[in-house]
């Protein structure tokens, strides 16, 4: 009975991660569809109004740290309770907010309560994974899953009701689920677990050191290409797409959501390649195929622009298994939520900073040609700093812990 209680706790507790990892994706994604609606608004132009999410996105960063030794040190259970309830309540608050500085106070409270997923929901999701690349990879899906979603819904809301519902019905789905999972949680039905069912032959010092100062530059180098390609492809795509958009907010998001599913499919592949072949090449080859993608969507448009902008990001998006599980693999699992924690300070905090670039690259030039060029440069950067992480020897362990 002992078994099967933790084997029912083990599956919920993946099913919930997967589904906080859609929703720790949301925000974002809305916002920028929704930005097309408030430019008009509030009278602002396109860097003026992709500003209002900055704060949101530094404090999605740079709060994960606390929330990872949080969960460490106190409860992942408890945690994600508060991932699920604080997000999905400052969601519903933005949707309420009426000028500029209370939309930005909003979305900074809403990527303050989202930075708890990833330091706590990944370290989650590894503990309780006998394949780490394969449920990264499905966790993967779910997280490209939320800004494809994200961006449908919203053009579907702003559509037919405002950008206020855009954020207010999925907030609402948050809590609903919040209050679900705090009452499996309190019933005992989802469990703590502190055990890890794959155990890692522990690295050494000087390898753990040289992997911690590489995957920070190469973090940030995935970070500053996701935030600036997020609030760039609705505004590419109603510039460049016309004839596929007809110039309606809708037509935009169901394209920026083709994107993002196509992301999703990525993570199975990348995610079995992480389980098969030596991670450090696999993470590697994620960035140099990054580059041709990155420079040739400074200039392309119509129908291969959209075929570009799906591979561009399904491969950055694809980097992810692997570098989630060179994360687990040199981080102590002790300490691994607060690791985790460190690594989003750097893709979704400092990098967070990509929206800035974003904004003020467009409304310099006027275009986004310089922007990609940008970006295929720091993928650039990001596959040569690669070649110095640590060779792997055997990283098989012992067999699953039950």
């Amino acid at each position: 009975m002992a078994e099967h209680s933790e084997h029912r706790s083990a599956r919920l507790s993946l099913g919930f991660s997967c589904i906080g990892h859609s929703y720790s994706h949301l925000f974002a994604p809305i916002f920028y569809v929704a930005a097309l609606s408030l430019e008009e608004e509030l009278t602002l132009g396109h860097g003026e109004v992709v500003t209002l999410i900055v704060a949101g996105n530094i404090l999605y960063g740079l709060a994960a740290p606390l929330a990872g030794w949080l969960g460490d040190k106190w409860s992942s259970t408890g945690m994600m309770s508060v991932f699920f309830l604080g997000t999905g309540c400052a969601m519903i608050l933005t949707g309420m907010a009426s000028t500029p500085l209370h939309i930005g106070l909003a979305l900074a409270l809403t990527g303050l309560f989202a930075s708890i997923y990833h330091p706590v929901g990944i370290a989650w999701l590894v503990r309780h994974a006998a394949s780490r690349g394969m449920a990264l990879g499905i966790n993967g899906i779910f997280g490209s899953i939320g800004p494809a979603m994200a961006a449908l819904t919203a053009g579907v809301l702003i559509q037919w009701f405002s950008w206020r519902a855009a954020f207010m019905v999925p907030g609402i789905l948050l809590v609903a689920t919040g209050i679900i999972f705090f009452w499996l949680v309190v019933r005992g039905v989802i469990i703590e677990s502190r055990v890890d069912r794959k155990v890692d032959i522990p690295p050494s010092r000087q390898d753990m050191i040289r992997a911690f100062i590489v995957l920070s530059v190469t973090m940030m180098c995935t970070g500053l290409i996701y935030q600036a390609t997020q609030p760039a492809l609705p505004k590419v795509f109603s510039e460049r797409l016309t004839e596929l958009t007809s110039g309606g907010i809708f037509g935009i998001s169901v394209l920026v959501a083709m994107v993002y599913f196509a992301a999703g499919a990525m993570q199975i592949t990348a995610g079995r390649m992480a389980d098969k072949y030596p991670l450090k090449y696999v993470y590697i080859m994620a960035f140099i195929l990054q580059v041709p993608f990155l420079a040739l969507a400074g200039s392309l448009g119509g129908a291969s622009l959209l075929v570009v902008a799906m591979i561009m990001v399904s491969v950055n998006s694809g980097a992810l298994p692997a570098e989630n599980s060179l994360v687990a693999r040199y981080a102590p699992s002790k300490w691994r939520g607060l690791a985790f924690g460190l690594k989003f300070i750097l893709t979704f905090g400092v990098s967070g900073l990509g929206v800035l670039l974003e904004g003020k690259l467009y409304d310099y030039t006027g275009d986004f040609y310089w922007l990609f060029v940008v970006l295929a440069c720091v993928a650039t950067v990001a596959a040569m700093a690669g070649l110095l992480l640590p060779n792997e020897g055997s990283r098989a362990v012992t067999a699953a812990a039950e």
